[in-house]
Formats: C-alpha cells, structure tokens, sequence
C-alpha cells in the first residue's frame, strides 16, 4: 500500500459530473435525438436562463469569451489608431482582442489587495493618452477578477465623463454581485467565458454577451454569424464564426441547475481558508458590500522564494496550485512592445507573491483543513 497522500486536484470536473449525471445525460441525449448541434433549443433556452440570472435584458452566446470580448469591439467599429484601457493583470485574452482588431492595449494598474483595476490610475492613464494625442481613447475594459466585481460606479463615471465605451469581462465573475445588484447589466457590455475550469464551465469552450441594449444584442447575433442579415444568405457586414454548440448549452444548463448552490459552497470555503490562514499569510480582501464566485482563491507571500518554497511544498504532500499570474501583460513578450513604459509597479509586485489555492464545490472541510495546514507547516 502506498504511503503518499491522496492528491487533492486543483479543480474537479470529475466529481461535479457525477452529482449532476442524471440531468446532463437527459439533455445530452435529447440534443442527440434532435440533431440541432448548433443554436439548437438549448442555446436559445440558456441565453434566456442566463439573462434572468444576471439580470440583465439580453444575452447572445458565442463560441468563447474571447470571441465574446471581440465581437463587443467589432461592433463599437473599435480598431486601428484607438486606444483600449485595461487592467495590466489580468489573462491574455482582455489584451489580445484590442490588438487583432488593429486598437493598442493600454496597460493599467491593480489595487493591491483587491487586483481590481485601479480606478485613479486608470483616470491619469486616459488623461496622459489624451496629451499625447498620438491614440483616440475609445473604450475601457473592466475586469471583474478571480470571481470578485470591479468598481462599476466609479468605471461607469470614467466612461460617462469620458465617452468611453465600456465592456465588462466578466469572464471568471458570472455569478459575482456588487451592491445587491447581480453583475451583468452596469457596462454598455459584458463578456463571459464558459472554459471549463470558469465557475459556471462548459465541457468545452463557450461564452455569452449580455447588453441592455436590443440594438447591440442584434448586432452580436448577426456578427457571430459572418455578419448575416434577416436570412443566412444575407451578409450585412463582416463577421465571424461564433456561434455556440447546443451541447455545450446543454451542459451548462445542468450545471446552472446546482449553480447557486456551487457559489454557497465556494464562500464556505473561502471563509474557511481566511480562518485558518489570516494569521499567516495575507488573504483576498473582499470588495465592500459584494458577493464573489471565488473562481481563484490567491493567497500573498512575502517575497517570490517564500511563494517557490510554499508550492513545492503543498506539492510534495499532493494539493495542487496554480500562479495566476506570473506576468503581468505588459511583461509578456506579446505585448511590451506595445507598452508605453509608463510603471505599472502592483502589477509587477503581485506576480511575484501570488499563489492560488484549491478551490471548487467538491472540496470537503477535510481537505481545506488539510491544504491549510500545509501551507501553514511550510510558511
């Protein structure tokens, strides 16, 4: 018999597909039956499901959330000579969308404890692109990160006071609320993933956008669809293949059934990780009066040998972590040389310190307790 101890995963696809098999197999099979494996019934069924979620009044799915976040751009005709303000930590995907669409990524800086972007740097960062005059400020991405909301009020008011558009990447946050309201509604839009590890996961790639506007969730449909008009063989305008699979829409429907109760799990356990280890290393701060999906649970070290010294030992006795992220963007060979150089110092600090700890619905007290105590044994 070995002596080593049961690996706890970083996600466990595995055991959220066997509390949900009954249901997913019944919508699976009648996707099967219907054959209508692209905007079938599903499709249409989830996008209602998912607007009532969230509240707001349109959704159209997509392909990705990548797709998702280009699809907004296409539409507001963003593209060579603008500028698109984003947070400099953050995933690839809220960059490189700017940059296919010809737009140059600018970098903004962090909270240091909340990783949201930070608001009044993002103000001088619009004020210094504006002096410069060599790019048109057009549009500002806010990032919704590791499961917690942004600062929408103060977000709306930059983008109102500066006619500029505002996309939400909701991306790691479906779920997330600020101030009793659900996100989803407060930017002009909001993109978001169904990756599989995202909170609400397909079993493949997939996303949505939602909008309060019924002009633009037209004009999403249309561009997810090489841009066609009343019938498909009306091209409008040029658009791409977006379009979401009906299974994928079956799958996230079963596991939107048990959703809520996932997120109830999630806070658990993230009240549980703050208890036990908030004496000893520094725990996510919590956005005032918000609710988090808690997609990523990140602790901070002091230093980057503390944070190399903690994962391998959390590895040598089988919990599993992740570094979210190492760089920030403007650090990443893609983009530095589209970087102005200006300092983006939180950013950079954070990818240094952070470390991601397990968490997911399927994680019992006993492996919370269990993955604490490691990190607290090798702090």
């Amino acid at each position: 018999m070995s002596d080593s101890p049961r690996a706890i995963p970083f996600l466990d696809l595995k055991a959220q597909q066997a509390r949900i098999a009954t249901d997913l197999r019944r919508r699976l099979e009648a996707v099967l039956a219907h054959c209508q494996f692209i905007l079938g019934p599903e499709v249409r069924e989830l996008e209602a499901e998912l607007a009532k979620f969230c509240g707001a009044s349109h959704c159209v799915s997509v392909s990705s959330g990548t797709d998702a976040l280009q699809i907004a751009l296409m539409a507001e005709q963003i593209g060579r000579g603008d500028a698109v303000f984003l947070p400099a930590f953050t995933y690839t995907a809220t960059a490189e969308v700017p940059l296919l669409l010809g737009a140059a990524p600018v970098f903004v800086d962090v909270d240091p404890r909340t990783f949201q972007i930070d608001t009044a740097h993002l103000t001088r960062r619009i004020e210094h692109i504006r002096a410069t005059g060599k790019l048109k400020a057009r549009a500002v991405v806010g990032v919704d990160l590791f499961g917690q909301p942004a600062d929408w009020p103060a977000l709306i008011d930059i983008a109102r006071r500066n006619g500029l558009f505002l996309l939400d990447d909701l991306a790691q946050s479906f779920g997330a609320s600020l101030h009793g309201q659900p996100i989803g509604s407060q930017a002009d839009a909001t993109a978001t993933s169904f990756f599989p590890s995202k909170p609400l996961g397909a079993y493949g790639d997939g996303g949505a956008l939602f909008s309060e506007s019924e002009e633009r969730a037209d004009l999403y449909r249309s561009l997810r669809t090489h841009g066609e008009g009343k019938t498909r063989y009306e091209v409008l305008r040029t658009g791409m293949n977006g379009r979401l699979d009906s299974i994928q829409a079956a799958v996230l429907l079963a596991k939107l059934a048990v959703f809520r109760e996932e997120l109830q799990a999630r806070e658990r356990i993230a009240q549980t990780y703050d208890q036990l280890l908030g004496n000893a290393v520094t725990t996510p701060k919590r956005v005032t009066d918000s609710t988090s999906t808690w997609a990523i649970y990140a602790i901070l070290l002091p230093d980057e040998a503390a944070r190399d010294r903690i994962q391998a030992a959390l590895r040598a006795v089988g919990v599993s972590t992740a570094i979210y992220y190492p760089h920030p963007l403007h650090r990443q060979p893609a983009y530095s040389v589209q970087h102005d150089g200006t300092s983006l110092p939180v950013s950079e600090d954070l990818a240094k310190r952070i470390l991601a700890l397990p968490i997911h619905p399927d994680l019992t007290e006993e492996d919370v307790v269990r993955i604490s105590d490691a990190v607290l044994a090798a702090v």
